[in-house]
């Protein structure tokens, strides 16, 4: 059976749109024809990805953000 990628999904373990199973399997995504690995969370219905600034944290340990808009396309590695 495969998986289905979600329209939206986030690293973040507080977010109502993180999936631990589904990221342990390797999320790939594609922002602008070119593959990230840096994407910390993406909507594709949207059209935005967000991605980590550096190795910057903010006051609570989290990665700094930029939200930036383009076409994004996601695929499960493992597949």
């Amino acid at each position: 059976m495969t998986d289905v990628i979600p329209d939206r999904l986030s690293v973040d373990p507080d977010s109502p749109f993180h999936d631990a199973d589904l990221l342990s399997k390797g999320v790939g995504v594609r922002f602008k024809g070119e593959e990230k690995t840096n994407v910390e969370e993406y909507c594709i219905s949207e059209g935005w990805v967000r991605l980590a600034v550096g190795n910057r944290v903010d006051r609570r340990g989290k990665a700094l953000t930029v939200k930036l808009q383009g076409p994004v396309e996601a695929w499960i590695k493992g597949e």
